[in-house]
């Protein structure tokens, strides 16, 4: 998942948000001034408002706390997490590496829906210390502790759904592969039953649609659908990864590397170079050494006014930052460097030198031909 505004470092973790978190964020704030005016008639409109938009900051709140007990406990595990992005269906923290057994798996897992539960409980339990009895009349304070309490509460429970790749999936997964020892095949069960939870959920928001429950029984059938395409995604990673795993840089990498000299300016290059040839990623050598490259997002900071006196050598991605892999890196490490530093390309190396370039599209061709094949 793409973070697109970034807000910070927590631990070391970079937080973000995705776009389509603001969606969610003003579905919810509309949901709970919805509650709010139904429960408190007494309270007025700018009350319900500000209380709404407070309780739904705090709910997302909360959902950074799940995930970063998520990547607290990977990173005492020795699993680098590079980033937590909040998105419309949560948040996902980007581990950069599979739990190594299934111990570590478990214990990733289930800390999440563990904090949700934690989150309701400490919630619900300052509401009945502030005077909460559960009837009407409640205070503005003890009415958001106990809206964030049931809906962490009901977070933590649905997190614990055998679904996968919810968190009770991969609490499941653990399970299996401490049981048969196989990682890829414990996968492939736990897929299995999430799509058939998505099933379940699909034909539950329906029946709901049509009972009269409208955006409540679509958003569960949405759920029901994202976990059926989530579990598929899944199965079919675990049939790729051998595929990649057997093959090597040097066997897809492309050996015809564009070079173009770090004194030009953007302007040259990009008329002369960039969109005659069509290629969109180039290799900068100054007096014969390799430098850096230059792709179209380094150019497309500059303002355009810019580009006739700015030389590429200062916009250019330097060698000291990039990523690379040698020729026989297998296929598999390459994409998956590739998608941990969001990255289409990388240079291929060799003894300090270029060697060639390996690229996103160059796998995905790959895929391609495979499956014309019927493979």
């Amino acid at each position: 998942m793409r973070t697109d505004i970034k807000l910070g470092r927590v631990f070391g973790i970079q937080i973000g948000l995705h776009y389509s978190w603001f969606l969610i964020a003003f579905l919810i704030v509309l949901s709970v001034a919805g509650e709010f005016s139904a429960a408190h008639k007494d309270w007025g409109q700018g009350m319900i408002w500000s209380l709404s938009v407070v309780t739904a900051l705090l709910f997302f709140v909360s959902l950074l706390l799940h995930e970063l007990a998520h990547s607290l406990v990977a990173q005492s595990r020795n699993l680098p997490v590079r980033s937590i992005t909040l998105f419309a269906l949560g948040g996902v923290s980007q581990i950069e590496r599979n739990p190594a057994d299934a111990r570590t798996e478990f214990r990733v897992a289930i800390v999440g829906p563990l904090t949700s539960c934690a989150i309701g409980g400490v919630c619900l339990g300052t509401a009945w210390w502030c005077g909460w009895t559960g009837a009407t009349g409640a205070t503005p304070v003890v009415a958001v502790l106990v809206w964030l309490g049931y809906i962490n509460l009901g977070l933590g429970i649905f997190n614990l759904i055998p679904g996968y790749p919810l968190d009770g999936g991969r609490v499941l997964r653990a399970i299996l592969w401490w049981k048969t020892g196989n990682a890829d095949q414990s996968t492939r069960l736990a897929a299995r039953i999430g799509e058939a939870v998505g099933f379940v959920f699909i034909a539950l928001g329906v029946t709901q649609v049509f009972g009269g429950a409208g955006l409540n029984g679509l958003w569960i059938a949405f759920m029901g659908w994202f976990l059926i395409q989530a579990a598929a995604q899944s199965c079919r990673e675990v049939e790729t990864v051998p595929f990649l795993a057997g093959r090597h840089v040097a066997d897809l990498m492309s050996s015809e590397c564009p070079i173009v000299d770090g004194h030009l300016d953007i302007q040259r290059f990009v008329d002369e170079e960039m969109l005659r040839s069509g290629k969109r990623c180039f290799l900068v050598e100054e007096n014969g050494a390799f430098v850096g490259l230059i792709t179209p997002n380094e150019i497309k900071h500059v303002p355009r006014n810019e580009w006739p006196s700015t030389p590429l050598s200062s916009v250019m991605l330097p060698v000291a930052r990039l990523r690379t892999v040698r020729p026989e890196t297998s296929l598999k490490d390459a994409l998956e460097l590739m998608a941990t530093n969001d990255l289409n390309q990388l240079p291929v190396m060799a003894n300090g030198r270029p060697r060639g370039m390996v690229s996103r599209s160059q796998v995905l061709q790959l895929f391609q031909t495979r499956a014309e094949l019927q493979m």
